[in-house]
This record gives C-alpha cells, structure tokens and sequence, in this order.
C-alpha cells in the first residue's frame, strides 16, 4: 500500500512534465496528420499523373519511404543534416521526417479507394468537357476521401503511437517524460504500464472518431 502511495505521490509531483509532454505528443501527432494527409492527397494526384516520368518518380518515392524504417531517416536528418550546416529543432526534423513517410501511406490508401470508383463517373464527366483538375477535384477526391476513412483514421491512430520514437532525437514528448519519471524513482514496470494505458485511450478516442466519420460519411451502396 505504502509503495503504491508513493508511485502515486511521485506521478503527481512530476505531473507538470507529464502534461507537458503529453502536450507535446499531441501537438505532434496533430501536425503530422495534417501535413501526411495533404501531402498524401498530393502524391495521390500525381500518381494519377498523365505523364509517365512523374508516375513512377511518384511510385519510386512511396517505395523508398513505405520501405525504409522511420528512425533511419529521423536518424539521417538529426544527425546529418548540421554536418551540411542546416540545424533544425527536434519538432522539425519530426514533423518533416513523419510527414514524408506518412504521406505516402496516405496516397496507398486514397489509391486503394480510387480502384473502388466507377470509371464509367469520369468517362461520362471527360465527355461532358471537365478537365482533369475539375474530374479530381469534384469527384475523384470527394469519393476516395469518403472510401478512404478507415484507413486515413488508422493511420491516425499509428501516428499518436509512433510519435514516441521522436524521444530518440531529444523531443520532449510524453514518453520522454514517462521515461524520465521511471529512471528517477526505478518503478519501470508501473511508470510504462500507465503510459501504455494512455496510449491505448488516446488511439481508442480516435478509433471512436473513426466508427463516427464512416458512419456519417459512407456512400450508399
């Protein structure tokens, strides 16, 4: 009872650098969607691209960043990029190096939901003389958007879960903080079982949000 008195008497004390970290995750996880979903979408157009050079360059770079493990490319930009003298805070280098792999998740699944459209809507909306900016923007977009929730959503919730690893390059983030607050009172298995706990209620919120949008926004069949 004592020992627990005491783990919660020291997670109270540092609770202002948890929250601060939490804080931070948030932030961070919140800025990376954002930026990997328009990014996506841009990518996602250009493999819809007319000219064959920009079609594969397109494929070439979701195959690099799909294939290629985030901390490498975290790693690359923290530890490479002051040798060429670009100096850029841990946020940064985070939000970028997140962005540019999660975009090409994001144009996977908008792709995956394109396949599902009829063809026979852009046929008829070529025939009518919309050009392709029109096509994409009215009726290609709109529709893989609505198709692509389930998948546009999970990768939310891999974001809050893989923005931990932004600790590895000095960004105070609430694991961080937690791993912090574990080496000062050596209560390792309780500090990570309550981060875990958070974790699993952040992403089960998104997952809720999720249920709603695909209910809300699903095309009738």
């Amino acid at each position: 009872m004592s020992e627990s008195f005491a783990f919660l008497s020291d997670m109270v004390d540092y609770g202002p650098q948890i929250l601060n970290g939490l804080i931070n995750t948030l932030l961070l996880a919140g800025t990376i969607s954002v930026t990997g979903l328009f990014a996506g979408i841009l990518i996602f157009r250009l493999t819809l691209s007319e000219n064959r050079f920009i079609r594969k360059s397109t494929a070439s770079y979701i195959s690099f960043f799909i294939g290629t493990p985030l901390i490498v490319l975290l790693f690359l930009m923290y530890y490479g990029l002051p040798q060429w003298g670009i100096k850029l805070s841990p946020f940064a280098i985070a939000a970028i190096g997140f962005t540019l792999n999660i975009a090409a998740y994001n144009s996977r699944y908008l792709s995956a939901a394109y396949n599902g459209i009829d063809q026979q809507q852009l046929m008829a909306a070529s025939a009518q003389g919309f050009s392709s900016r029109q096509i994409f923007s009215l009726i290609i977009l709109p529709q893989t958007l609505r198709r692509a929730i389930p998948g546009l959503t999970n990768q939310v919730a891999l974001n809050i879960k893989d923005s931990s690893i932004a600790f590895l390059i000095q960004y105070v983030d609430f694991f961080a903080q937690m791993q912090e607050q574990a080496s000062l009172n050596f209560q390792y298995l309780k500090v990570y079982a309550v981060t875990g706990a958070i974790y699993l209620l952040l992403v089960s919120l998104v997952i809720f949000g999720s249920k709603r949008l695909e209910t809300r926004y699903a095309i009738p069949h």
